[in-house]
């Protein structure tokens, strides 16, 4: 338990620095002149490529029989990609920022995953990630609070929408990036108190694993897991969604509030769920929900509609992230633990490029319902591909 406690803070500390700034990042890219496609494609590149990193993150740590120094590692970039989206003069710094800080996620989630899963007991892993999750979005409820309380001191019209609006916000975008450095740094001290769960003793085999050798349920999970990634753009777009509706930026960050909130409530219950009725159960729900929600949001025009379905969208995420999580625990081989869970991630972060950038694009040249309703298909598909394959 210490150690998912000491892993909980560490991601409360790193979430109150991430989700200060990521509800604003797509306003911030509009204010420094980016539109949806060039957003797309910075969001799709950033989550992507450092997701590559998480399958060698995860198979080096197993190689190494080691998880600490790769978790410490992987979120002490989190401090220095925030540096240069608080430099930015330009989308570039902007897309700087977000790779590094994305690859240093691709470090270490793998390794601290691995860490969570070794330091409870088998019959109560989901219930041990649900907590972790739980306190990771704590941590970004208060940080989009911060972020809220810096815009409302700052007392800009909330009336007005334009892009040359947009820009008189940079100032306030500037400060919260800035602030959200201390909580970043506080994050990657707490980790030290983690008690390595590794033996430390090398592992005679290379940074691999034979795919025809891996279980058959386990293959299909993670191959109907991709599938389902091509539609699951990044949330920006359901960000960018309530402002084309109409939500000023102060709106916007309550609406991601709301969800955080849901999802705090939900995600250590969820996970405690999946560990009574099986994950398969709650993983399937969870698609149906999300494939439901992206349909209402390429309908909706109305901002009650627009907030209800940001709070169901915290329930989709809270019967599946965690969940996802302690099913590939539960089925990898025992000195392939940390490897499978950074290949899932991996393969998650590979299908986020095609994913937001076809999203932009579709946004840009049909129009942002239609974005929304391939991400529903794409959702009712997978949860089909669960039902079949699990």
């Amino acid at each position: 338990m210490w150690n998912i406690i000491v892993t909980g803070f560490t991601s409360l500390f790193t979430d109150i620095s991430s989700e200060m700034i990521y509800p604003i990042i797509s306003l911030y890219l509009l204010a420094l002149g980016a539109g949806p496609a060039l957003i797309g494609f910075i969001e799709g590149i950033a989550e992507s490529t450092a997701s590559l990193v998480k399958v060698f993150s995860g198979a080096l740590s197993d190689k190494i029989n080691k998880r600490k120094p790769l978790a410490i590692l992987g979120y002490s970039f989190s401090p220095i990609g925030k540096f240069f989206m608080w430099a930015a003069n330009s989308w570039a710094f902007v897309f700087t920022g977000r790779t590094l800080d994305r690859f240093g996620k691709g470090i270490r989630t793998a390794p601290r995953d691995a860490i969570i899963a070794e330091s409870g007991k088998e019959e109560k892993r989901g219930s041990s990630f649900g907590l972790h999750r739980a306190m990771d979005t704590m941590g970004a409820i208060i940080g989009v609070v911060m972020a809220i309380f810096i815009l409302e001191h700052f007392g800009l019209d909330k009336g007005m929408h334009t892009a040359q609006h947009m820009q008189s916000y940079l100032p306030a975008f500037k400060i919260i990036i800035l602030l959200s450095l201390i909580p970043a740094v506080i994050g990657v001290g707490v980790l030290f108190l983690v008690r390595e769960t590794g033996t430390g003793k090398p592992i005679a085999k290379s940074l691999s694993f034979h795919w025809s050798k891996l279980d058959r349920r386990l293959k299909a999970f993670l191959i109907v897991t991709l599938i389902f990634t091509l539609g699951n753009s990044s949330n920006q777009f359901l960000l960018l969604r309530a402002k084309n509706i109409g939500f000023s930026v102060e709106g916007v960050l309550f609406l991601y509030l709301a969800y955080n909130v849901i999802y705090a409530l939900i995600a250590w219950p969820a996970g405690r769920l999946s560990d009574r009725i099986g994950r398969k159960t709650l993983i399937v729900a969870g698609y149906l929900i999300y494939a439901l929600v992206y349909m209402g949001f390429a309908m909706s025009t109305s901002d009650a509609m627009i907030w209800g379905l940001f709070g169901v969208y915290g329930v989709y995420i809270a019967f599946t992230e965690g969940v996802e999580k302690a099913l590939v625990a539960d089925i990898a081989p025992k000195d392939l633990k940390a490897t499978l869970i950074g290949l899932h991630a991996t393969l998650v972060g590979i299908g986020l490029f095609p994913a937001s950038l076809l999203a932009g694009v579709i946004w840009d040249v049909l129009g942002p319902q239609y974005t929304f309703y391939f991400g529903g298909v794409m959702g009712l598909i997978a949860a089909a591909g669960m039902l079949i394959v699990l």
